[in-house]
């Protein structure tokens, strides 16, 4: 088996749309959190973490817009700086057929599916734009990505609602730990600013309407985000020859189904996951120091988590440092998971956990260490990235120094 190292790393988020715009902001706790634009009908909640300046035209060639879904853009965007940082060539003869394109998504083309609604019911058109399907589809940004860089390896996207882009991640990271690739672009996205999109999000009951309080006594629930996060993954031995910068190394990934609920979820379905990532890491719960927790602050969720947490760790969970970065970038679903992996990696990379913003009032019931006071350094072997799904699909990932 292989050894699986991240070489590359890009991203749009709320927080800005590259690496060295947004990852300052998500250390030091400044959320991308702010009043939602671009919706002219009223809004029931009226805050979300949305991609701002954000020009499309400074991006791709106008001819070829209509082909692309946001959802779409910005994982494109994300993957250019990420294949760009990684130093990879996805043409070489080498390495072109065996590199893989693995992304998730949770809905896919948002923004074309609510456009095609207005346009038939709200207008009584009979007819939508032609590339209305491929634009839509969840699958779009693997196949634009493939497209862009002319890369012939495998390629298919995952899609288990908030899990959907750690899945992704973990699917990679088997690939080229098995051999199936010698290096994979993966990630994920989603943009779903749309009227048509927000109101079953309200009808949840699962949103707070002030800001995101993750652990906190009084979070009312999550707050919409939207954006991508693209790595490039590569056989470590491979980066290592080639003189890779190397962020960090995959070193497990766990997953399980809880088999309880759509929607209410299990602290032993998340146990597991998480015991499972750390077992194939070949860790001892001492070795891992830090938590990027999926913490969307709903009232369940980060009980749950936290039990998920104690049940895994015992005595050591006291000795943790644990952050939900959602209170900056917002929650995008399912393409959270990779914009998380890319902040554990350079959590990992700088030896410094980033705080869990809009921190209020301990909960007793979420009695772990939240860190929240701001970006605190920790020298610490590996970390853990949570993401527990609707539905009960959990993903786990431990990444680690390079040893």
């Amino acid at each position: 088996m292989a050894r699986v190292a991240i070489t590359g790393l890009g991203c749009v988020t709320a927080c800005g749309n590259s690496v060295a715009e947004a990852w300052p902001a998500i250390r030091e706790g400044r959320s991308g959190i702010a009043e939602i634009t671009g919706i002219a009908e009223p809004l029931k909640i009226k805050i979300g973490a949305q991609v701002r300046n954000f020009r499309p035209d400074e991006h791709f060639d106008p001819r070829l817009l209509p082909a692309y879904d946001p959802f779409s853009q910005y994982a494109l965007v994300a993957a250019r700086e990420a294949v760009a940082d990684s130093g990879i060539d996805p043409g070489a003869a080498d390495l072109n057929e065996r590199l893989a394109v693995v992304t998730g998504t949770g809905i896919g083309g948002s923004t074309t599916i609510d456009a095609s609604a207005r346009r038939v019911y709200g207008e009584g058109q009979t007819r939508v734009h032609p590339s209305t399907v491929p634009r839509l589809m969840p699958s779009a940004a693997t196949s634009n990505i493939t497209m862009e860089f002319g890369i012939r390896g495998p390629a298919f996207t995952v899609t288990s609602a908030c899990s959907s882009s750690t899945h992704a991640i973990g699917e990679a990271y088997w690939m080229v730990r098995s051999g199936r690739a010698d290096a994979a672009i993966t990630g994920g996205s989603e943009a779903l600013f749309t009227y048509g999109s927000l109101p079953p999000w309200w009808a949840l009951r699962v949103m707070d309407p002030f800001s995101c309080r993750p652990f906190s006594k009084d979070r009312q629930g999550f707050v919409l985000g939207e954006g991508a996060a693209i790595l490039v993954l590569e056989d470590l031995d491979r980066a290592k020859a080639r003189g890779a910068r190397i962020y960090a190394e995959i070193l497990g990934y766990g997953l399980s189904s809880d088999a309880h609920s759509l929607l209410e979820p299990s602290a032993e379905g998340a146990a597991r996951a998480l015991a499972g990532a750390i077992r194939e890491a070949g860790l001892g719960l001492q070795d891992v120091g830090y938590i990027n927790a999926h913490g969307t602050g709903t009232q369940a969720n980060d009980v749950n988590e936290t039990q998920a947490i104690r049940q895994v760790f015992g005595p050591l969970a006291e000795g943790l440092g644990v952050s939900s970065t959602k209170a900056v970038h917002g929650h995008a679903l399912g393409g959270t998971g990779a914009i998380e992996c890319l902040v554990t990696a350079k959590a990992v990379a700088d030896q410094v956990m980033p705080p869990t913003a809009n921190f209020t009032e301990p909960d007793p019931d979420c009695d772990l260490d939240y860190v929240t006071e701001g970006p605190r350094p920790k020298s610490f072997r590996a970390a853990a990235t949570n993401s527990f799904a609707f539905g009960g699909l959990n993903a786990v990932l431990v990444l680690g120094t390079v040893a």
